[in-house]
């Protein structure tokens, strides 16, 4: 890989702070609309279309992450990220401005194309402008921010909401992506691409269709339709076929939008892999414990959020700490291979929580999960961006980004489906339930995610400690 991008201290630190507020951004919006959702839909109604306001960003950022990443590695990453704040503050404003469910749908769309962008060349540009021996602690800061907006987006809903309104949740974005524009467009001195610009549109259409109809397979199968019905078959059909016609083009274009060599390479794969599984066992935690914290234990909607600290405090220092280490060693392997163990260990404890459980004992297992979790993701990333040239810098990063939220998103889907069968009725109406019942229903989610987690560790046992060259001269010295 070329060496990275220097620039002075000064310009470095604006740099790193508007990367870290746009990731920030990003990451805050994919869970801030959950606890304003009721009283969205008192104001604009369609209640039966109220999950599509959730649904609606995740495609759109999930769809675009591999145009992203490809596009920014063709025309430039500094261009192609101001551009996707750009998008992602219009679809903002918009979203603000709603009318109806409809429209706010539809501008949700529209801001998660922007946020796939954010979110993939932020971590891009990290890779840009940080040497590899320092990546492992830079990148440490992004998954610090990523952890905490998954806590903190209901807390911070629910706080516009109460005492604002649910519009300012996206009007917050407004003033942030200024200042993230300014202190890119002053501070973030990269190389423009140079040649001839050439990106493959059609496999990114190809590929976005085929992601869609996945996504819409696992969020509406058992759900909004029997698993047998005619549309759930016809997804599915419809995603095999996109995506054999996606590797036939990929295989003919001159600048495809997801290099198949990159599936070559056993770190690409093994790391997709390993980001997959931790990702999907995140957000069993993630989105099922406020649940039984809320209507086990008896706490409030902004307590359960509260009750999430413990995850993201030992997520975070673990983080910290394996950043730092591996700059100073050039060592990696170990933490994701402790991580992922500690995470599987961690849901198995959390499938023995029962009506009985005290809240002391539910924080003392997010710990746990919490410290592994920690050591996954951001090394894994790292370990990605290390192993390829600099010319797919962006388009691995987007598809380590890819594969994290397609984790989180066949997550949600498979675990709801466990949950609400346990049930024998839709997860969204346990409010009413007794505490033992829902304590029984959550038992098989946690137990399913750990094989999950289980499946990431036996992976990442086969990851090759490849240090580029600049990481093996640090060390030596």
């Amino acid at each position: 890989m070329d060496a990275p991008t220097t620039l002075e201290p000064k310009s470095f630190r604006l740099a790193f702070a508007g990367l870290l507020l746009a990731m920030l951004l990003g990451s805050l919006d994919q869970t801030i609309v959950s606890t304003a959702l009721p009283t969205i839909v008192r104001d604009l109604g369609g209640l039966d279309q109220l999950s599509w306001v959730v649904t609606a960003y995740l495609l759109g950022a999930t769809v675009s992450m591999p145009l992203w990443g490809r596009a920014s590695d063709v025309y430039g990453r500094k261009r192609l990220f101001i551009a996707a704040i750009v998008v992602f503050l219009a679809g903002s404003a918009l979203s603000g401005l709603a009318g109806s469910l409809g429209q706010l749908i539809a501008f949700r769309a529209l801001q998660g194309l922007g946020a796939g962008g954010l979110m993939t060349l932020a971590m891009a540009l990290v890779a840009e402008i940080v040497p590899p021996r320092e990546r492992g602690r830079y990148q440490g800061y992004i998954q610090m921010i990523f952890v905490t907006a998954s806590v903190a987006g209901p807390l911070l809903g629910g706080l516009f909401t109460d005492h604002a309104s649910w519009r300012w949740i996206f009007y917050v974005n407004l003033p942030i992506g200024a200042v993230v524009l300014v202190l890119v467009a002053v501070a973030l001195d990269v190389p423009a691409r140079k040649g001839e610009a050439r990106v493959d549109y059609l496999g990114a259409a190809l590929l976005g269709g085929a992601l869609t109809c996945l996504l819409l397979f696992t969020t509406w199968g058992g759900q909004e339709y029997a698993w047998d019905s005619a549309e759930i078959v016809g997804l599915a059909i419809g995603a095999v076929a996109l995506f054999g016609a996606w590797v036939v083009q990929q295989r003919r274009a001159a600048e495809p939008i997801l290099p198949l060599r990159l599936f070559a390479s056993p770190v690409f794969t093994i790391v997709s892999a390993a980001l997959f599984c931790a990702t999907l066992s995140l957000f069993a935690v993630i989105v099922f414990m406020p649940v039984f914290f809320q209507v086990v234990t008896g706490a409030s909607a902004t307590g359960s959020g509260l009750l999430l600290l413990p995850l993201l405090l030992a997520s975070t220092a673990s983080t910290l700490v394996a950043g730092r280490v591996m700059s100073a060693t050039g060592r990696y392997k170990l933490f994701p291979v402790a991580g992922l163990a500690l995470m599987a260990v961690g849901l198995l404890l959390l499938s023995q929580l029962d009506a009985g459980s005290s809240r002391a004992t539910a924080s003392l297992v997010l710990i746990v999960f919490g410290l592994g979790f920690g050591m996954v993701s951001q090394i894994l990333t790292v370990a990605l961006q290390n192993a390829v040239e600099r010319r797919d810098l962006g388009i691995a990063t987007a598809s380590a980004n890819l594969v994290r939220s397609l984790g989180g998103s066949v997550g949600v889907a498979v675990f709801g489906a466990i949950f609400a069968g346990r049930l024998d009725r839709q997860p969204g109406q346990v409010a009413g339930l007794d505490p033992a019942a829902i304590a029984d229903a959550l038992q098989p989610v946690f137990l399913v995610a750990a094989p999950f987690a289980l499946a990431g560790f036996l992976v990442v046992l086969l990851l090759h400690e490849a240090r580029p060259a600049a990481v093996a001269a640090g060390t030596a010295r």
